[in-house]
């Protein structure tokens, strides 16, 4: 979200509340302090702090809070939070509680309990911000956030937002849980980037300080994004959900995707958004991860295959194994991985290169890591290159798709056609 963030002052309820529930969806895509959601009491706010610990703050100066001993550093999964509050049970350790996809968490690095009847802000008449902390105006969130529940004088536990599936056994989303909101209480984020509040109570919020970007990424089907964990880029930046990067003018290795990729076949596009440099030297690809080696190129292994803007070639193995249409800013490409067949197609702006012919790819267990995963680099250290990936979100850094092409999986929204049987790089996609 940026800079971006939401708010709405309450007024339908009484100043505090003894009682309160936040369920919410977070997929992290930085790891600083994080609020998630706060209100205009003394530092009150459900976030990240400290080295990437979960943290509930009620009150600064009563010193009411849990932070926890886990770390949550994932920034390719979705957490389910949940927030328990009930100042009114007699046992202190039970008036606040913090749950994690389904599971109550008990080991904390900081636990001070509020007394009993201690009346905390959430849900009172007071200003609620999703995005960042409101009494200091920092700590912006960096991500997505999805289906923010606050239910008001009512407390539950996360049993009545999500259940475990039975054959999976992954955490799964009750999209329309049946609880009970409050005067104060809100639903929103249940449908794409929609402030409107679907509890009932028109607590509709306010986009302030950016733009509110819809993205496909969600807690039944995560997109791949770039590494922002897996880069041996000293200062290479990211944003916009870690689908922008943008490389350093040091070095000229690989950034590589969350997912990878072992059998199936995948699309996914990436537009050349700017450069520092005369020259266009972006490179766009797949990597079998590079681990070990630093300053080489997109192309260097054999289990690398780099498109080059400048001239069009795409190596492999430090050899040029083909040459393509060149590409500079603007352009955007398209991959079409086909790992039942080991062949990659590559497009500029939705023309296939090569005359159609796919170019040998080895096998994914040939790699490094058993697998490929998507992959941009620059090919010079004297230069910025700014990359905007689409795994399927249907955006280029903020920027929607201008006329979504067909695709054929319903899986995903890109620019340009999807080819035939081919999906979005996803975990929808992954178990297609």
């Amino acid at each position: 979200m940026a800079n971006t963030y939401l708010s709405k002052t309450m007024s339908g309820g009484s100043a505090t509340t003894t009682k309160f529930t936040i369920s919410v969806w977070v997929k992290r895509a930085g790891l600083n302090d994080d609020t998630i959601v706060s209100c205009s009491n003394d530092y009150c706010y459900l976030g990240f702090q400290g080295g990437n610990k979960l943290f509930l703050e009620l009150h600064d100066v009563d010193n009411v809070r849990l932070r926890t001993n886990a770390l949550f550093r994932d920034t390719n999964a979705w957490y389910h939070i949940v927030a328990s509050y009930d100042s009114t049970q007699s046992t202190a350790s039970d008036r606040m509680k913090l749950y994690v996809n389904g599971e109550q968490i008990t080991s904390f690095n900081v636990a001070n309990y509020p007394s009993q009847n201690y009346g905390a802000g959430f849900g009172g008449n007071l200003q609620h911000s999703v995005g960042r902390r409101e009494i200091d105006d920092t700590d912006y969130f960096s991500g997505s956030i999805s289906h923010l529940h606050l239910c008001a004088g009512y407390t539950y536990d996360a049993s009545a937002f999500g259940e475990t599936d039975a054959t999976t056994g992954e955490w799964k989303i009750n999209t329309s849980p049946s609880v009970t909101y409050g005067n104060n209480g809100f639903f929103i984020l249940k449908d794409g980037n929609s402030v409107t509040d679907q509890s009932g109570n028109s607590n509709n919020f306010t986009v302030s300080g950016g733009t509110l970007t819809k993205t496909e990424d969600c807690p039944s089907n995560v997109f791949s994004t770039m590494n922002s964990l897996d880069n041996f880029y000293p200062s290479a930046t990211f944003s916009n959900g870690n689908n922008t990067v943008v490389t350093n003018a040091t070095a000229i290795c690989p950034i590589t995707g969350t997912l990878g990729m072992t059998s199936g076949k995948y699309y996914w596009e990436v537009k050349a958004a700017s450069h520092t440099l005369s020259d266009s030297w972006y490179t766009i690809g797949i990597t079998g991860r590079q681990t070990t080696e630093l300053n080489q190129e997109l192309g260097n292994y054999a289990y690398q295959y780099g498109y080059m803007g400048e001239d069009g070639t795409v190596r492999n193995n430090s050899s040029n194994i083909a040459t393509l249409s060149t590409y500079t800013a603007g352009d955007i490409i398209g991959i079409a991985l086909d790992l039942d067949n080991n062949l990659i197609y590559f497009y500029k702006n939705g023309a296939v290169q090569n005359s159609g012919t796919g170019l040998a790819v080895s096998s994914a267990a040939s790699t490094d890591l058993g697998a490929y995963f998507p992959a941009v680099a620059d090919w010079s250290s004297q230069a910025t290159f700014t990359f905007q990936t689409n795994f399927g979100n249907g955006y280029f850094g903020t920027t929607a798709v201008s006329s979504a092409g067909t695709n054929a999986s319903n899986n995903g929204i890109f620019e340009y056609d999807v080819p035939t049987g081919y999906t979005a790089l996803s975990t929808k996609g992954l178990n297609l």
